[in-house]
């Protein structure tokens, strides 16, 4: 146990060391400043350089990303884009004879034979596949498991969780050809897309230049300003200024996006190829219930919603636009009333993309007395704030700080969540949610992870010093489709945020299998019945029956 526990430190120390080297290679003729802000640097924060490394504290599969985030690789070049998966051709039908109905509580199995344009089997994995069962009539729908056997063959598995009629939909998302060019792409390009510095001198003098995650990415011919967080070790950079100094940057904005793709890697990632339906391989079927007496009967469990519990596959499903998580009895909360009755005395700090702001969003509209407050902040960054006096209830919502694709915002204004985390006291009133991953899949995973880490450090913190408080991770939910933010990239993105916050008292709330269960437009900002049950569960946390 002692030699594995010296091999593991080995280990860490030597990607450290690797990963010190690299930064000093490439970053040696930078300006350091530190990130602009109106609050001084907290005491913490000054002892910090002395503090372990955010690396030191992840789990061990986050520090191997090739392991993590491994995808069948797509044999050849691609080059010949007839060879490509269709969905037009690829099939699938059950895995065994068709019954006349099927028992609640088992499972459907359907075998998937993926062919290229040519109607051609495949003879290797590597597509993304989506598929779901879906009863109409009840308003249900629940994400199917795709197994990839990595021959051109994939096996799905749906849980029958409710009496009634159903059918499966299936979804070829990207080719594998396709995949094969967006990995490409996010582990080659240094960025996808870039943002914009603002300069202003003391004399009224203004300077843009471009900024992003690494100098290399500025596109600055000279030296570069480094900015570094003190308390999250946070790294952005701007090409220096022609005048002014770096210390002069007073706001940030989104950029623009980058050529990276060709006219072929364009084909395999065209619309006529990408999200579409298979055509229909499998009738509907007939779910019987366990009993004659409740046609309408569903399966859920009885346990209470609690952080720390462990995530089934699926993670729930929809009955009556109703999610039913399978991890614990989620409550409704139909009427302001209700919500308010579960947030009283609560203080809930959002923290993340504009997913995330959809929640606040929401209670501030279904709880008429919540009452939002101006703070006269840039809307689409924040902060912003509702309170209910009566009932002692604050909600804050503000965005991630960089990398984020804004409009024009103060630098003053972006925060870093390790940061506001090391600043909360914490407590039984105290709720963090969390909801990040749409604005970091323009760039390399390691930026994320790397990101990851310092919040995985703060949140042990904060739990260290007041285990009672209720941290919610929101998975990033489906949405985009392009070489910016394909839902392939959405996909290891919850890769890395699983595996940051595994071992740790957090809740989840799984919004990748909320937004992809039924038969709704996808969008990256979900509709109001998807957000309203991501809610429901959010309160059933703070709330456990």
């Amino acid at each position: 146990m002692e030699q594995f526990k010296g091999y593991r430190i080995l280990t860490v120390g030597l990607l450290f060391l690797v990963w010190m080297f690299y930064f000093k290679m490439s970053w040696t003729d930078n300006v350091i400043y530190q990130v602009p802000g109106p609050r001084p640097v907290s005491k913490y924060a000054s002892n910090s350089v002395e503090s372990p490394s955010p690396l030191d504290s992840l789990p061990q599969e986050l520090s191997n990303l090739t392991h993590l985030l491994y995808w069948p690789l797509t044999p050849g070049d691609g080059g010949d884009l007839l060879a490509s998966t269709s969905p037009k051709t690829s099939t699938y039908h059950l895995r065994g004879p068709a019954q006349a109905s099927y028992a609640l509580g088992g499972y459907l199995e359907v075998v998937l034979v993926a062919r290229d344009q040519r109607g051609r089997p495949k003879t290797h994995g590597g597509d993304l596949f989506q598929a779901r069962l879906l009863g109409p009539e009840l308003k249900a729908g629940v994400p199917g498991d795709v197994q990839d056997l990595e021959n051109g063959t994939y096996l799905l598995s749906f849980p029958l969780l409710w009496a009634g009629r159903a059918h499966v939909q299936v979804r070829l998302i990207h080719s594998s050809e396709a995949v094969g060019v967006l990995r490409r792409i996010w582990r080659e390009k240094r960025a996808t897309v870039d943002f914009r510095g603002y300069f202003q001198g003391r004399s009224g003098a203004k300077e843009t230049v471009i900024c992003n995650v690494d100098p290399h990415s500025t596109g600055a011919k000279g030296p570069t300003c480094q900015y570094r967080d003190v308390v999250s070790d946070e790294l952005w950079f701007c090409a220096q200024p022609p005048t002014l100094p770096c210390n002069s940057l007073v706001a940030h904005s989104s950029g623009s996006y980058l050529k990276v793709t060709t006219p072929h890697d364009e084909a395999l990632l065209a619309g006529k190829v990408t999200d579409k339906l298979l055509p229909q391989g499998v009738a509907p079927i007939l779910i019987r219930p366990a009993t004659t007496e409740n046609i309408s009967l569903v399966l859920s469990p009885q346990t209470k919603c609690r952080p720390g519990l462990l995530a089934p596959k699926p993670s729930g499903f929809y009955h009556q636009d109703v999610w039913h998580s399978l991890s614990c009895s989620g409550q409704s909360f139909p009427t302001g009333d209700s919500i308010l009755g579960c947030l009283a005395g609560h203080i809930v700090h959002m923290m993340g993309d504009s997913t995330l702001r959809q929640w606040w969003e929401y209670l501030r509209d279904t709880v008429p007395s919540l009452k939002p407050v101006d703070l006269h902040a840039t809307y689409q960054v924040g902060p912003l704030m509702a309170v209910e006096t009566s009932r002692g209830i604050v909600l804050h919502w503000r965005a991630h700080s960089w990398p984020l694709r804004s409009q024009r915002t103060p630098v003053a204004s972006l925060h870093s969540v390790a940061r506001e985390l090391w600043g909360l006291a914490g407590g039984p009133h105290t709720v963090v949610v969390l909801g990040l991953g749409a604005h970091f899949t323009t760039f390399p995973p390691f930026i994320f992870a790397r990101r990851l880490a310092g919040i995985r450090t703060a949140v042990m913190a904060l739990l260290d010093r007041e285990p009672s408080t209720l941290v919610v991770i929101k998975l990033a939910n489906t949405g985009y489709k392009s070489v910016y933010g394909s839902d392939w990239f959405t996909l290891q993105v919850n890769r890395l945020l699983r595996a940051a916050f595994a071992g740790l008292h957090v809740a989840f709330v799984d919004a990748w299998e909320m937004t992809s269960s039924l038969a709704l437009p996808d969008n990256i900002h979900p509709n109001q019945l998807i957000v309203r049950n991501e809610v429901n569960l959010l309160l059933s946390f703070i709330c456990p029956t």
